[in-house]
């Protein structure tokens, strides 16, 4: 897969190409000369996200616009800059302590990794890749248009990395780590972001490996017909092959949490559901005197695994946040830091080795400057997201954290009026009034505009 630059000059390209009645474009071009994003791209003349009123082209496809299109320019202007492979960053050096455990931890007879890794998929994917090959039904509420960044009714920006999980099995692969950019429209605060990334792993067990080193295994059998499904197993696994894959799994995370964090770690599982494993846990790991959930896992959906051409294998499957990891492992405070081209802050990750001990040193605290916002709701089709997306766009990551601080129901006609805090704080310098009042107005004009929202500030 080709990179491009996520650049300022992207940024301009793509204001260009959006209609020219939209709103957002002027503060569009505002918050980028005050945050730029700049990618990795090591091809200047790498194709670039071109956004038209008809269609959208990502890494020389193009798709064309439906009633479904939701992804804006601001987001795909982070299409490709690819932080989990940017050397020294520190998403990239939690993804390389993770490979680098696997690694070592399991080794085939001539003594060359069982893991492969896999982290330059494209993020562009169809929507059967994303929901349906995880048995995700149709009408979970994880597929709403107000959740996701949809390019049309049939492609889509990923939303966790296990969309390739089917791929990757069909292709013969039954052990890989798997990491990349992943998008979802969310609320505004330090610990939510439109773009993460995540790190997944899938280990896949025949009858004979999984019980080679059991007493009288060549008596046992991952399958069984005819039985039903229980909070313990699936309908076709055996009691006693959930149990050993279930083992493997929290044995393997166990130690990768151990080797991330300490030896001493103190772990709890529980019980949870997703449709694409089952039994399914949460790891909660005891961190500064709380308990943290830092990643999801479990039993692979036999189905899936048989719609991939495994049938004849069972396996596990886990997923984690390298967000989630870094921050509390380096101390960063916010998760918009981690887009950040301050000097001040690269530096502190430019390690001689992935395992030297680091933690954050904070830049000068720039303080914040707060302007509210109330309009009436739309008749209808209004959902938070679809503002907190907009203001995402028009502010970019000038926007620090936007907060519903009152709510009002007009008791003759009920119409619902909402009243959000915006706060901005530039993350390397000290935000003036005038700029964060220029951006707002923009998100006023565009609330109006775009939302059919009516003002009443």
């Amino acid at each position: 897969m080709t990179f491009y630059k996520c650049s300022q000059s992207l940024l301009k390209h793509m204001v260009r190409h959006w209609p020219a009645n939209c709103q957002w474009t002027g503060s569009l071009a505002l918050s980028h000369k005050l945050h730029p994003c700049r990618g990795l791209s090591t091809d200047s003349s790498a194709p670039r996200p071109q956004i038209t009123e008809n269609s959208i082209e990502v890494f020389s496809h193009v798709h064309p616009r439906d009633d479904m299109t939701n992804v804006t320019a601001k987001i795909l202007s982070k299409v490709g800059c690819q932080l989990h492979n940017r050397a020294h960053h520190p998403l990239w050096l939690i993804k390389e302590r993770i490979k680098d455990h696997f690694y070592r931890s399991y080794t085939g007879r001539t003594g060359n990794p069982l893991f492969s890794v896999h982290d330059n998929l494209s993020p562009v994917v169809t929507v059967e890749q994303n929901f349906d090959s995880l048995l995700i039904p149709p009408d979970h509420p994880s597929r709403k248009k107000g959740d996701n960044y949809y390019l049309n009714r049939t492609h889509m920006l990923r939303a966790h990395t296990s969309a390739h999980q089917k791929e990757l099995v069909r292709s013969g692969l039954d052990c890989f780590l798997l990491a990349g950019d992943v998008y979802r429209r969310d609320e505004i605060d330090s610990n939510h972001y439109p773009v993460f990334h995540q790190m997944e792993g899938v280990r896949l067990f025949s009858n004979h490996e999984l019980f080679a080193r059991v007493e009288n295994g060549e008596d046992l059998s991952l399958f069984e017909s005819g039985d039903r499904r229980t909070p313990q197993k699936q309908e076709t696994h055996t009691l006693e092959a959930v149990k050993l894959v279930e083992f493997d799994l929290k044995q393997a995370l166990t130690r990768l949490m151990r080797h991330l964090f300490r030896e001493d770690l103190e772990i709890r599982w529980v019980d949870c559901y997703f449709p694409f494993t089952h039994p399914s846990f949460e790891m909660e790991v005891r961190f500064q005197g709380d308990w943290l959930e830092v990643l999801g896992c479990g039993v692979m959906e036999q189905e899936l695994v048989c719609s991939a051409g495994a049938g004849n294998k069972m396996g596990w499957a886990f997923g984690l946040g390298l967000e989630r990891l870094a921050m509390v492992l380096f101390g960063i405070p916010d998760i918009r830091l981690f887009w950040s081209e301050d000097e001040r802050f690269l530096k502190q990750f430019r390690l001689s080795d992935i395992y030297q001990p680091v933690t954050f040193q904070p830049l000068s605290k720039y303080p914040p400057l707060f302007n509210d916002i109330s309009f009436w709701l739309p008749a209808e089709g209004y959902t938070e997201n679809d503002f907190y997306d907009l203001v995402r766009n028009v502010g970019g990551d000038l926007v620090e954290k936007v907060t519903l601080v009152d709510e009002f129901t007009h008791p003759k006609t009920k119409r619902v009026s909402h009243c959000y805090r915006v706060a901005y704080r530039h993350m390397e310098r000290t935000l003036t009034q005038e700029e964060a009042r220029i951006i707002h107005g923009a998100i006023e004009q565009a609330a109006e505009k775009e939302l059919g929202a009516q003002g009443r500030y």
